[in-house]
């Protein structure tokens, strides 16, 4: 197998990784590259050997990890904040809410559900449930039928993923956009961001972690803030290294940083920071559209598998329609059968009560299609 038939035109690409070719879980974890790996051992090593320039060298690689997410974000980076994961931003945004409604859909991902609940525990942003047309979707016009009638005018806010984790369609944000108007968006992009190339200038709040897509591991993540966000939204949890004049420490409150850096609560670790820097500029060389590129097609190839063996589809058949993931389900079969099926060809699936999810990145070969075909074969 070439370089061309193993990365499907993203030559070098999946040189900088090691997973398993059956690996088909990159929507639960994704396994970081070796630039990523050696970034962490060379911070270890250096923090080993601290001397009195050690964590002034080190703490250099948080502002290099915000100028890339700022780059690959489409923004700059004092609009840019670091952050451990996702469910820290989703907090931040929804305690600085002040009040009025926001639009949470039906079925996300528990971590974008808890801090809007939390929030109404506290007397901030209510959350209201955003119910997805017919097909199980949030689209613009679930969200503009949302919009209409008693209560609308109390809508500050709508927040979603912008890759549904059980199934991989991808939010219109543009379009979504355009129907909330001057309202605040508030994004998950963890399932997406750096490899769907979705216009994120479109949201107000963009959050993501970096364990999965990104390949940066435990730790990572970001948020990207808009001008609206700043302006509206208060820095409820900021920390000390979040104000400005973080360095002075002269027993007075300091006012909140003028840009993203509000919402920082302490210093990261720098070893992860180097990590997630690592991680972000592998994906700039490479290129968001050709890593999307590759992962449309191996979708694809999952898609018409898993039908031409029986299977059901739960996924967006239509490409500009989802992301990295396909679900799928065996009618008659129970799930468990099926991923012992995939485990016994040495696929890594992400298995549910009702469902399979297969995710596929921009390293993972055409092999990895054939063990799919073959283990789902199995079971006839």
């Amino acid at each position: 197998m070439t370089a061309q038939d193993r990365t499907g035109g993203l030559p070098g690409y999946a040189g900088h990784f090691e997973e398993p070719e059956g690996y088909l879980d990159f929507a639960r974890y994704g396994p970081p590259s070796r630039d990523v790996l050696d970034a962490t051992a060379q911070a270890l090593a250096d923090s080993a050997r601290a001397t009195h320039s050690t964590v002034d060298d080190l703490m250099r690689a948080e502002p290099r990890a915000r100028e890339a997410a700022a780059r690959l974000a489409g923004t700059d980076p004092g609009h840019i904040v670091l952050l451990p994961n996702t469910s820290t931003g989703l907090f931040h945004a929804a305690f600085g809410i002040t009040g009025g409604t926001v639009l949470v859909p039906s079925g996300e991902f528990p971590s974008n559900r808890y801090p809007w609940q939390r929030a109404a525990e506290l007397g901030r942003a209510v959350p209201r449930l955003l119910e997805p047309d017919q097909r199980g979707l949030i689209t613009p016009d679930t969200v503009r039928d949302a919009l209409t009638g008693p209560g609308a005018g109390d809508v500050v806010a709508v927040a979603l993923s912008a890759v549904d984790f059980r199934t991989g369609h991808r939010a219109d944000l543009a379009a979504i956009r355009e129907v909330i108007g001057d309202r605040l968006l508030v994004v998950d992009a963890i399932q997406g961001f750096g490899v769907a190339d979705l216009p994120w200038q479109a949201a107000d709040v963009v959050v993501t972690g970096g364990q999965k897509w990104l390949r940066a591991g435990w730790g990572t993540g970001f948020a990207a803030l808009s001008d609206r966000a700043l302006e509206r939204l208060e820095p409820v949890l900021t920390g000390w290294t979040g104000v400005e004049d973080a360095g002075l420490f002269d027993d007075r409150e300091h006012p909140p940083a003028a840009g993203a850096q509000r919402w920082s609560i302490t210093n990261l670790s720098p070893v992860t920071a180097a990590a997630f820097a690592a991680a972000l500029e592998l994906v700039e060389r490479s290129g968001v559209p050709a890593i999307e590129e590759h992962i449309t097609t191996r979708v694809a190839q999952l898609i018409d598998t898993v039908l031409a063996c029986g299977g059901e589809v739960l996924s967006p058949v239509a490409p500009e329609q989802r992301a990295g993931i396909v679900s799928f389900r065996i009618p008659g079969t129970d799930p468990r059968l099926v991923a012992k099926a995939l485990h016994g060809y040495e696929v890594t699936p992400t298995v549910r009560a009702d469902s399979l999810r297969l995710s596929a990145h921009a390293s993972t070969p055409l092999a990895a299609v054939d063990r799919v075909h073959a283990a789902l074969a199995s079971l006839r």
